[in-house]
């Protein structure tokens, strides 16, 4: 701010009663024609070896006096309030159960549930992100990479408390059980990460998830950790005798499908099984007549038996399509030949599941497809073992872990029901809904709390949602 050489007498006078009052240096800067009052100071530059001239502000010069600056109204704090608020209101069914068989840390297993659900975040950055919402400021959750640690490993032993708290969560509901992808572990001092052959087709240490899925509810029931393979059919059976999963559907991953596993299966359990499309059992030539609506795509559908089993193979319509369209993209550029087409043709748009089930097509197939959706919405979690493996050394941590990945994946799904049940889900996905809510904020002034301006796409949101976010 440049110094003015000519200063008019009335600011002249305003100076020197200034500087008597106030009996400190003091100058006068100016800038667009308007004067302004500093107090004039130096101190020594060591490293430069000379004097400095330091200029603190006091405020605008008029003819009436100085106007001293305004001392700022201190914003204590920013919070994201709407995210973090619409996934509390999502978990008050499970915050009862939280509190009963986990009274000593159902708020921080809550926090990370919910900051999981918000963003993928390592353990040792939950803190950070856990002071960035309003939350933090009405639940007392201690989420320090240490204390993180120490309730993993609580949570993890606790299996009595893990398995009552799934046993509500399963009451009244007809289950699906998805075997997740192999989760895989280096550590030595995991016991569950047996040595298993992955769908990878590679054997290293591993640890195979079961997850329950209510098919009613449409909300994942229960998380069990198996050690070694899913092909381990005493282990499978251990576990869903322990957990008295009578009625239960398994839904087997399409890299595990064999028909000695079939077979083998057949024996305890009532199971879907998806085939590799050169699975030599799979008549292609079946007349598909019956037909069903999935997500607006029309889907052909007919069962054949085929020794103790049921085959049934769907025919998704647009699917077909657009594997032929990329087939005879292929032919043109002469990767392929038109010889091959009429073979491939055949399987194009085509899904081969094998079951002991006797269904119509159109539950096999809702049961299979509710398998693909689960998978995705757990990959996130299962992606953030990396950053978080320094937590993970032991068998406990690891079912600790995967608690709290549990309970996010429930929460997200209470939020994709919630979509579905407004009309929404084809409008907006979880993460965009939680995005768009993460614009309201609250902020807290002279120890009082409002809200941000609300977007009205976000407002819109909020009432076609029917769900109140604000306080009364």
């Amino acid at each position: 701010m440049p110094y003015r050489v000519y200063m008019e007498k009335w600011v002249l006078k305003i100076l020197k009663e200034e500087r008597q009052k106030r009996g400190v240096p003091l100058e006068v800067k100016t800038l667009n024609n308007n004067y302004y009052l500093y107090r004039s100071t130096t101190r020594w530059d060591a490293e430069n070896k000379k004097i400095r001239k330091l200029s603190e502000y006091i405020g605008r010069i008029t003819k009436h006096g100085v106007i001293e600056k305004r001392e700022r109204n201190v914003v204590r704090s920013v919070y994201h309030y709407g995210n973090a608020q619409f996934l509390f209101l999502m978990a008050q069914d499970i915050i009862e159960h939280l509190k009963r068989y986990f009274p000593g840390c159902w708020q921080e297993l809550l926090a990370c549930a919910l900051i999981k659900v918000l963003q993928p975040t390592p353990l040792k950055r939950m803190k950070s992100v856990w002071e960035t919402l309003h939350l933090s400021q009405d639940l007392d959750a201690s989420l320090s990479p240490k204390v993180l640690s120490g309730i993993l490993r609580d949570v993890g032993a606790n299996y009595a408390a893990q398995k009552s708290f799934f046993d509500e969560l399963t009451k009244n509901s007809r289950t699906l059980i998805f075997d997740l992808s192999s989760v895989f572990s280096y550590s030595q001092n995991i016991r569950l990460a047996e040595i298993g052959h992955n769908t990878r087709q590679l054997f290293v240490p591993q640890i195979s998830f079961l997850l329950f899925f209510s098919f009613t509810k449409k909300l994942p029931v229960r998380l069990k950790p198996l050690p070694g393979s899913v092909r381990d059919i005493k282990a499978l059976k251990a576990v869903l005798d322990e957990l008295e999963a009578k009625n239960c559907v398994l839904v087997i991953d399409r890299g595990l499908a064999s028909y000695k596993f079939a077979e083998d299966l057949n024996k305890k359990f009532r199971f879907i099984m998806p085939l590799r499309r050169d699975f030599s059992i799979v008549d292609y030539d079946m007349q598909m007549k019956k037909m069903f609506l999935y997500r607006k795509r029309g889907i052909k559908w007919d069962v054949k038996k085929v020794g103790k089993f049921f085959l049934y193979l769907f025919e998704d319509v647009k699917l077909r399509a657009d594997e032929e369209s990329t087939f005879i993209g292929l032919v043109n550029e002469g990767r392929k030949n038109r010889g091959a087409f009429k073979i491939a043709s055949k399987q194009f748009g085509k899904i081969a599941l094998l079951s002991n089930i006797c269904e119509s097509g159109e539950e096999i197939y809702l049961m299979y497809k509710d398998r693909e959706s689960i998978e995705i919405a757990f990959d996130a979690l299962k992606n953030e073992l990396e950053n978080d493996k320094i937590y993970l050394s032991d068998d406990d941590a690891i079912r600790g872990y995967f608690f709290i990945a549990f309970l996010s994946l429930y929460l997200y799904y209470k939020v994709l029901n919630k979509l579905k049940e407004t009309n929404l889900s084809q409008k907006i996905s979880v993460k965009d809904l939680l995005f768009e809510l993460s614009k309201i904020y609250e902020v807290h002034i002279d120890n009082k709390k409002k809200f941000s301006e609300i977007p009205k796409k976000v407002e819109q949101l909020i009432k076609s949602l029917g769900v109140d976010i604000f306080p009364k």
